[in-house]
């Protein structure tokens, strides 16, 4: 690790006040690396595995190099799953938060109307999933004339997903001149050919996997038949006793039936998977990051990319048939500095599944016993008080940041023909106020959110209420969203 700082990038103070109340210290290796050659707009394709700090990598430049003036999207994002696309759309609006940088998520399952009147406002960046993006596209409700900067993140998984095409088709209709980032775990050679055919000259950047990344995570099997599988995972978890864990099935279908048997038991547990509502999926992630719940019993959605921090162990209660799903899963633990632990139960006829992963990974994972009746009965106490006691909850980085921020509601928006400089304009004017103090604004046909900064929101609040926007007076109070 080197003694770099964010400042040695030359990035603007906005952007580091940002990073300051996220938490961020030093960059990461990746994120020293792609950095400053994004800043320089070059071309790069990046080989990093999970959780090396990569969306932050390009988030900020992105952040950095977009113009809040542009009402068009000036950047775009593909990511493989919907998830991802939410986490780093909100990651985006993080790292701009005092640049006013707006980013806009467009997914599946989520209505398109919607989504098609987001995209009508002032969005900075855009988001998506590579479906999803295409019928905007071809609907002409994503207008992509003033995209600069292309980001095509975990773009093995788009591969495997069968989304490369559709990536290609979207690519054909971006301007030509514009910078093109690429992230991904491996390198397949559909993903180089990718590389070679759209992007200038990119500079090829490989984040090693150092000896420290895999001693960060213990590996561990246990060989057991599929009908004593629960037993072993009830004795595994009294043992381990983890804080924080998510255990992963491969079909729906054995998601719903362990987290019954679990919260019969009494664990603390709840369940994500590709049959639940979208909105569903992202309240118990969001429940779990907090630390509402200890056990979370997932199928592979929950793997690729999500940002959640201190999770002690990941259990695979079902062994995943692809190598790379395997990674993706253990992955989740042993981040920011913290040993986690990766346990996989595998049975008698899964063999050829763990070889193909030992050797992918390139070393042999530990196989262990079952527990030892006495081993559980001497643990179950300490596993009984905990299973009493509130998990500890976490701090959301989102909502460190949040603290001095109000959002207001303005009843008025498009129809009254408000824009955003109209807000800042006249906030900007306000005594004991600066365009410093205005946060994203986001204007819908009837009403408008504008966040406040720096603990002035009271300040502009009862201003406002005698303040008129282009000749109107408009009704304002604490948005309650």
């Amino acid at each position: 690790m080197t003694n770099t700082n964010f400042k040695d990038f030359g990035i603007s103070y906005d952007i580091l006040r940002a990073l300051k109340g996220l938490g961020f210290t030093a960059p990461t290796e990746v994120q020293e690396k792609v950095i400053p050659i994004a800043l320089t707009k070059r071309d790069i394709s990046v080989k990093s595995q999970t959780g090396s700090g990569k969306t932050a990598a390009f988030g900020i430049p992105i952040c950095e190099l977009v113009d809040w003036d542009e009402n068009k999207p000036q950047a775009l994002v593909l990511t493989p799953t919907r998830e991802l696309a939410m986490q780093v759309s909100q990651d985006i609006m993080s790292f701009g938060r005092f640049k006013r940088i707006k980013a806009t998520a467009i997914y599946g399952k989520q209505p398109f109307a919607f989504q098609s009147s987001e995209l009508k406002q002032k969005s900075h960046v855009v988001v998506g999933t590579p479906g999803r993006v295409m019928d905007h596209i071809e609907r002409n409700t994503l207008d992509l004339s003033k995209v600069e900067i292309l980001v095509i993140d975990e773009a093995d998984e788009m591969l495997s997903m069968g989304f490369i095409e559709l990536v290609e088709s979207i690519i054909s209709h971006l301007p030509k001149k514009r910078l093109t980032m690429l992230f991904s775990a491996t390198l397949p050679k559909d993903v180089e050919k990718l590389c070679h055919k759209y992007m200038d000259n990119p500079l090829d950047i490989e984040i090693e996997k150092t000896e420290s990344v895999n001693q960060q995570i213990e590996h561990s099997v246990y060989v057991v038949k599929e009908a004593e599988k629960y037993a072993l995972l009830k004795d595994i978890t009294i043992v381990e006793n983890p804080d924080s864990c998510i255990i992963f099935c491969r079909t729906k279908d054995n998601v719903d039936k362990l987290v019954d048997l679990l919260d019969d038991e009494g664990y603390t547990v709840d369940k994500i998977h590709g049959g639940m509502e979208q909105d569903e999926r992202f309240n118990v992630m969001n429940d779990f990051k907090r630390g509402d719940f200890r056990y979370l019993v997932a199928t592979d959605v929950a793997a690729r990319g999500i940002d959640i921090d201190r999770i002690s162990h990941v259990i695979n209660y079902d062994m995943p048939l692809e190598k790379e799903s395997y990674v993706h899963r253990t992955g989740r633990t042993g981040r920011a500095g913290e040993v986690g632990k990766a346990i996989t139960l595998v049975t008698p006829y899964e063999d050829k599944f763990l070889a193909a992963v030992e050797k992918y990974i390139g070393f042999n994972i530990d196989q262990k016993d079952a527990p030892s009746k006495q081993d559980v009965v001497l643990a179950k106490a300490a596993f009984k008080q905990k299973m009493t006691e509130q998990p500890e909850l976490k701090v959301d980085k989102n909502e460190q940041l949040n603290e001095n921020i109000t959002k207001l509601y303005f009843n008025g928006g498009k129809k009254k023909k408000i824009r955003a400089v109209d807000f800042v304009g006249t906030i900007a004017k306000l005594s004991g106020v600066t365009a410093q103090d205005i946060g994203i604004i986001k204007i819908q046909d009837n009403v408008s959110y504008v966040e406040i900064l720096n603990g002035k929101g009271a300040i502009v609040l009862k201003q406002m209420r005698d303040t008129t926007i282009k000749g109107k007076l408009l009704k304002v109070h604490i948005a309650n969203k």
